[in-house]
């Protein structure tokens, strides 16, 4: 009884490994594609300031200008000109990758030769063989009535 828990007990490790390993593999390819689709993105970050004071950032569009809380005759007036440039637009771009396109072009005519030679290969490797030849579907073997390999003490080794 106890060798059947045990067993039990093994083949139901054995299935939670096997499923574990499946969703650790299909949530690692999930997260590898989304880095590889957040790392081609460029985006633009754009920041408004009134004087030393931060007024509004903004990812996707236009900073809002201070000017509707200050009026526009405000920052063309000499005080506020004396003191401190008024306003000021910083504008940061930050690239996404560029160059994740591969072409057979940039290989040279030796790495192309390699590559084809390497794939004709292993081309047939990795193929399940289905075709098994069956030629003796419609004959039976005979009967054996005394195991002869034993009766004349041929073994095969």
């Amino acid at each position: 009884m106890k060798k059947l828990k045990r067993r039990v007990i093994d083949y139901s490790f054995f299935i939670f490994v096997s499923i574990m390993k499946v969703i650790l593999v299909k949530i690692s390819s999930i997260l590898l594609a989304v880095l590889l689709l957040f790392s081609t993105f460029s985006f633009t970050v754009e920041k408004h300031y009134c004087g030393d004071f931060l007024v509004d950032v903004s990812f996707f569009g236009d900073a809002q200008d201070c000017a509707e809380e200050l009026g526009e005759e405000d920052c063309d007036s000499p005080q506020v000109i004396q003191k401190k440039k008024c306003c000021k637009d910083e504008v940061e771009k930050i690239e996404g990758q560029d160059d994740l396109k591969n072409s057979i072009e940039k290989f040279d005519l030796e790495k192309q030769q390699f590559l084809v030679a390497f794939i004709q290969s292993y081309k047939n490797l990795f193929l399940a063989e289905s075709q098994q030849k069956k030629e003796n579907i419609h004959h039976i073997p005979p009967k054996l009535i005394k195991d002869l390999q034993v009766l004349h003490e041929v073994y095969i080794i």
